[in-house]
């Protein structure tokens, strides 16, 4: 089969496409899935790079463990393990794996990362949500506790998590102001923003909205903007170490309730995205398309940090 390798951490241009063994006999608790798409997210130029540093203690100190970068994809199972009951060959899944693998024409991953797809979803849309929409997801629901008539702040909404959370706080029925540059402020209020603010003409640092809830998906609010104005948080991203040490060293001194996390999938959180989707809820925005023979070229893309909503690669 056809897949992205990469023996080395450095940019786009390190990745080659060539021939590899086809995965088979998956575990006992794996499906192996053809891959009929991915998305490529910040996390993949971020672990492609080995940045930052700490993260290689997971995914390798002096190189990658694993040979085939990629975490989303959408696709068809091929094979189950022993211990499989809820899925079969033929199904429409969705998925995402930090580990690995997904730049692939087949991929293995644990079932319990993975969900069926709703039925009349397209394999492009449902590729591009696991990673981000995990994220909004379990950012507002898991962790921001966001309920319904509530209001919430999302910082950074016009970006693959940024959209997602837009519709999933305006789904769960919260008033949802979003914070992105004016020319993305009409996208924004088309993913059901019911207020907007751009950051290049209003500081947000200096904003003086108070919410119930601020979440942070851009990665540059400080510690007293939370809680200027928020009555809680949630911050998903940094823009660098050093704010990230500066918020997480306040957050250990003030009871001011901010939560840092890192989105892991389940199939639980997954199936709750493919209901929204199934209900008309939330969807997709894909800027962009590109062949699995452009992947790096898409990896790039991300990596300029100006995409609105999400971008694809096709395997098909």
């Amino acid at each position: 089969m056809k897949a992205y390798t990469r023996t080395r951490y450095g940019g786009p241009e390190i990745l080659k496409i060539e021939e590899v063994t086809k995965p088979s006999n998956p575990a006992d608790e794996e499906v192996i899935v053809k891959v009929m798409a991915n998305s490529v997210n910040p996390a993949d130029w971020h672990l492609l790079r080995g940045k930052p540093f700490f993260a290689r203690f997971t995914v390798g100190l002096f190189k990658p463990k694993s040979k085939i970068p990629g975490a989303d994809f959408a696709g068809i199972v091929e094979s189950v393990g022993k211990k499989i009951t809820d899925l079969k060959p033929g199904d429409r899944v969705f998925g995402e794996t930090l580990l690995g693998g997904a730049f692939a024409e087949y991929t293995c991953a644990p079932a319990r990362v993975c969900a069926k797809m709703p039925d009349g979803a397209g394999f492009n849309d449902m590729a591009a949500m696991p990673i981000a929409g995990i994220t909004a997801y379990q950012g507002l629901v898991t962790h921001g506790k966001l309920q319904a008539g509530e209001s919430v702040l999302i910082n950074g909404a016009s970006g693959g998590v940024g959209h997602f959370a837009v519709q999933i706080g305006k789904a769960l029925g919260a008033r949802v102001t979003a914070v992105c540059s004016s020319r993305n402020v009409e996208f924004v209020r088309s993913q059901g923003a019911d207020h907007t603010i751009a950051y290049d003409q209003e500081d947000i640092h200096a904003h003086a909205g108070k919410y119930d809830l601020v979440v942070d998906t851009n990665g540059n609010l400080t510690h007293s903007d939370f809680r200027r104005m928020g009555n809680r948080g949630v911050t998903i991203g940094f823009t660098n170490m050093g704010h990230m040490i500066r918020l997480l060293l306040k957050k250990a001194v003030n009871k001011f309730p901010l939560t840092q996390f890192t989105a892991e999938a389940n199939t639980l959180d997954l199936q709750a995205l493919a209901k929204m989707v199934a209900d008309g809820k939330i969807k997709s925005n894909i800027e962009k398309v590109y062949p699995y023979t452009a992947l790096p070229e898409a990896i790039g893309y991300i990596e300029a940090m100006r995409t609105r909503g999400k971008v694809v690669v096709e395997w098909v």
